[in-house]
């Protein structure tokens, strides 16, 4: 069989047989967002040996592989187990410690590493945990590198023999330099004297997240701050907004962002109480780069779940709206081809091609407080003025069958009932149904200019979606 790289050579048994089916049911897949389950039954420590190993196999040699966490109680086992099997690939190993994910791929760049994994399930519970890997270049892996690994994995290819040990370093002074790189980012505005509410949601964003916002002269009050991988993502940070909606009224604040467990997203509350998703912040941030002429073809890339309202008052703006399928990985690669200049998801996964394209909250964070306060603006004001969204619902439908979900449209009675929805809607509205990649889930998405098309749609093909996809 030919090889996917040259040193794919020999044989080394590392304890267990490869892997028939390494990824398991339920687990997304080892692709461009990596790997993400259930910690002991679906992402494993000989797994993640597996994956270190590989991934020590197939990222460029000559030079060292990175490896960061959020603070997860399972990250230092799977983080031992990946430098276990990067070790035993003979590589030097790396450790951030615990960290946002775009700080990876920012050391990655910053020391010509070979590559680098980041241990986090994001927003997913604490008892989920997941191995995202980035190449050279500090994007995620590329497709090529992506099936030499996954052939490893499944056993199609031999293991090389043992040729030496790697060693692992612990590198938390990497750390500095990427707070360093958050602060130059705003080129030089202020937060001085700007209040400030952040929810740090007791994960990645913990690391410097208050500093960085404090090094601008913001006065802070920070949520969930501490580090705590039993409470990760539990009632707290961007998926739970509530405890930051009420700290920011209480605290008069002008402004409150909350961060995901790995800090890659980012959503905001104004001084109201009002909720500012993803593409209210691409509205905001991309309104700003096109006044100074630095959006190229005034072109923002989003998905398919972006607001028919943004859409609609961007382009009347003279801005053009691309739509991707859902996924930041379908945002990169769109923006590249096109020439973009600014991305991002609705849930608050935001890339700047200026600020190295990795999706960072703390970074969207800083560009929005600082161009705000720059201009004397709250969030509040700026938000009157904005684009009002169209009424959207979206229902999560649990289908615990992978090939079921996958597989939704071959679903008779939801396509029928999808087909009324849209004959419905007449144009004034939309439907969207996929499967989540992370989780198992089906999403039901219904937007219209009326409340109640939305609310009856949603309910309603939620209803077929789990009668008739959960049947026996």
């Amino acid at each position: 069989m030919t090889q996917p790289t040259s040193h794919l050579l020999g044989h080394l048994p590392l304890g267990h047989p490869p892997l028939a089916h390494p990824l398991g049911e339920g687990i997304a897949g080892f692709g461009t967002d990596g790997i993400r389950g259930q910690v002991g039954s679906q992402v494993t420590p000989a797994l993640a040996l597996q994956v270190g190993f590989w991934c020590g196999q197939v990222l460029p040699a000559g030079a060292p592989v990175l490896i960061g966490r959020d603070s997860r109680i399972s990250g230092p086992m799977l983080t031992a187990a990946l430098t276990a099997g990067l070790t035993a690939a003979g590589r030097e190993v790396w450790h951030l410690g615990i960290c946002p994910t775009p700080a990876v791929p920012g050391a990655i760049r910053r020391a010509a590493a070979a590559g680098g994994l980041m241990v986090s399930a994001s927003h997913n519970p604490p008892a989920d945990n997941g191995i995202k890997v980035f190449g050279p270049s500090g994007a995620k892996l590329s497709t090529e590198l992506q099936q030499a690994i996954e052939a490893g994995l499944s056993g199609r290819i031999p293991m090389p023999e043992f040729c030496s040990s790697g060693r692992s370093v612990e590198r938390a002074d990497l750390m500095a330099d990427y707070r360093q790189a958050l602060v130059a980012s705003v080129e030089g505005r202020s937060l001085e004297g700007c209040r400030i509410v952040l929810d740090l949601c007791h994960g990645s964003a913990t690391a410097c997240g208050e500093a960085v916002f404090r090094d601008l002269g913001a006065q802070v009050t920070v949520l969930h701050g501490e580090p705590d991988g039993a409470r990760i993502n539990v009632s707290c940070g961007s998926t739970h907004l509530e405890p930051l909606r009420e700290a920011v009224l209480a605290a008069g604040a002008e402004i409150g962002f909350a961060f995901d467990g790995d800090a890659d997203r980012m959503l905001a509350v104004d001084g109201r109480g009002r909720v500012v998703d993803g593409d209210q912040i691409l509205y905001l941030w991309g309104s700003a780069l096109m006044e100074s002429d630095s959006l190229p073809d005034r072109r923002i890339v989003a998905t398919v779940m972006s607001n028919l309202g943004f859409e609609r008052a961007w382009q009347l703006r003279g801005g053009v709206l691309e739509r991707t399928l859902v996924g930041d990985q379908h945002v990169h690669r769109a923006m590249e081809e096109l020439g973009a200049g600014l991305g991002g998801e609705q849930s608050g996964h935001i890339l700047s091609a200026r600020h190295g394209m990795s999706g960072d909250g703390l970074l969207t964070a800083l560009q929005v407080a600082t161009l705000l306060h720059g201009r004397g603006l709250s969030l509040a004001e700026w938000l009157d003025g904005s684009f009002r969204p169209y009424p959207q619902s979206l229902v999560n439908v649990r289908v615990p069958d992978r090939e079921r979900r996958q597989h939704w449209q071959q679903c008779a009675p939801l396509c029928r009932e999808l087909e009324r929805a849209e004959a419905e809607m007449h144009g004034l509205g939309r439907v969207l149904v996929r499967a989540s990649g992370t989780e198992p889930l089906l999403r039901v998405m219904v937007e219209a200019a009326e409340p109640e098309l939305v609310q009856r749609w949603a309910s309603q093909l939620a209803a077929v979606a789990e009668r008739h996809l959960n049947a026996a």
